[in-house]
Order: C-alpha cells, then sequence, then structure tokens
C-alpha cells in the first residue's frame, strides 16, 4: 500500500512510545500494533511488521540482564531452543490465520495482553513469594521446557505479555532468585520474537519502509525511557497502558461484533 508521511510519523511516534514503554514497564506492543492497524493496514501484516520493528529495541534490555546468567548455562540451553521453536510455530499458525480470523482475534489478544501486563506485579510477587518459602519439594526443572515452548507459540503469534508468561512458568520449576530468572525470562522472550522476526523476513508481508522507520524509533524510545527511568514510577506507566489496551480492545470488540 502506498504510505504518506504523516503515517510514517505516526509510526515512528508510536514506535519511540512502545520503545520508552519497553525499557520501563512493559507492554509497548499494545500502543504499536492499534496504531497501524489505525492507519488501514491488514491485521496480519501489522501484527509482522510490529514484530520485526520492535525486535531491535529488546537487544539492549536483554544484554543488560547478562550478567545475571552466570552459572545458568545448562538452563540457557535446556530452555533457548524452546523459545526459538516455540517462536518459530507461533509465526507459521500467524501466516496460515487468514486475514478475516485473526481480525476477528484482535480484541481478544489485545484484551489478554492487557490482563497479562496489569498482572505482572501481582505475578512477580507470586514468584517471589514461592521462591522464598523453604522446605517444597523442587520439580525437575526439565519440566519447564514444555510450557515455555507453548508461551513462546503465544510470543511468536502476537507477543504483548509474554514476559509475563515465561516468568511465571520459570517461577514453577526453577528454584532461584528473581532477578536470575528474569534475566532469563529476558533471553527466552527474546529469543521467541527474534525467531518469529527472522521467520517473517521471507512473509512477504512486511512493509520494510515502515518497520525500519519503527525500528529506529524504538530504539530512540529505549534509550529515553533509561533516561527517564528515575523520573517515571513503571507501575504508573504499566497502568496507562493496561488502560489503553482496554478501551482499545473494547473498540475492537464494537467494530468486529456490533458495527
Amino acid at each position: 500500500m502506498e504510505l504518506e508521511l504523516w503515517q510514517y510519523l505516526l509510526a515512528g511516534l508510536a514506535a519511540v512510545g512502545a520503545g520508552l514503554v519497553n525499557a520501563l514497564a512493559g507492554g509497548g506492543t499494545l500502543i504499536t500494533f492499534p496504531t497501524l492497524i489505525a492507519m488501514g493496514l491488514p491485521a496480519v501484516a501489522s501484527n509482522i511488521t510490529n514484530t520485526v520493528a520492535l525486535v531491535p529495541g529488546y537487544i539492549g534490555g536483554t544484554l543488560a540482564q547478562r550478567q545475571h546468567l552466570a552459572g545458568q548455562r545448562k538452563r540457557l540451553l535446556m530452555l533457548l531452543p524452546a523459545g526459538v521453536v516455540g517462536g518459530l510455530i507461533g509465526g507459521f499458525l500467524l501466516l496460515k490465520t487468514g486475514e478475516k480470523l485473526f481480525t476477528f482475534l484482535v480484541p481478544f489478544l489485545i484484551l489478554l495482553a492487557s490482563i497479562l501486563l496489569a498482572l505482572q506485579d501481582p505475578m512477580k510477587a507470586w514468584v517471589q513469594k514461592r521462591l522464598m518459602k523453604s522446605g517444597e519439594k523442587s520439580l525437575p526443572e526439565s519440566m519447564a521446557i514444555l510450557p515455555t515452548a507453548l508461551a513462546a507459540v503465544y510470543g511468536g503469534y502476537f507477543g504483548a505479555g509474554l514476559s509475563v508468561i515465561i516468568l511465571a512458568t520459570l517461577g514453577m520449576f526453577l528454584e532461584d532468585t528473581l532477578t536470575r530468572l528474569n534475566a532469563i525470562k529476558q533471553f527466552i522472550s527474546f529469543s521467541a520474537n527474534l525467531a518469529a522476526a527472522v521467520y517473517f523476513f521471507f512473509s512477504g508481508q512486511v512493509v520494510w519502509s515502515l518497520a525500519l522507520v519503527m525500528a529506529v524509533g524504538a530504539l530512540a524510545g529505549g534509550a529515553l525511557g533509561g533516561k527517564l527511568a528515575n523520573v517515571i514510577k513503571p507501575s504508573t506507566l504499566r497502568w496507562i497502558v493496561v488502560g489503553i489496551g482496554i478501551v482499545v480492545s473494547l473498540v475492537y470488540f464494537y467494530k468486529n461484533f456490533f458495527a
């Protein structure tokens, strides 16, 4: 489709916002994905372009966690393939989903992502509480492989809220500090999104001009988020994004079922 200057500017600004939000609280997809649809892009192409565009923005946050991976090489070798395979399967399923069906699913996916984002702090608290309990019998860490892969399938298909699901999964099967589990979560989430993005490169549905503008915007937003980390309260920002997501989902529910 032929794009106008205002559409590039809008997508770039949305990506800056998404990069900032991802750096501080998570949930940037709830800003960029609806923006692309509102600009007139088909839903599947919007999701694919959004995934490809935002991947570079996750690199900084992922690398920043690498010091907390000391002694976790075995876990990474066990779980990263699950993230990659799950992300590829999710990407494959998205491309096999027709435009009509995916458009139908959009409000449900946005609402689910909003709920997951809202549960992020309570989920972290639950994981932390569980990890602090003593005397509980630990489950084999290998049992985390299948749930991690299933979560990554969702990540490759849509992505928003993936980190919450991954952290909950790790908290059930791995005994460690929340900081170290967060590091693994970050790498698995990144691997799932990267795998899906690489798969999408060859789909023919990436709007590359938009993706490049958004990638630059996301990187700028991520850098800005790092500078504002001590100014903006992440929980406040998170609830703003949750509110936006819920409103957007309600709008699409109305368009799909009542308009």
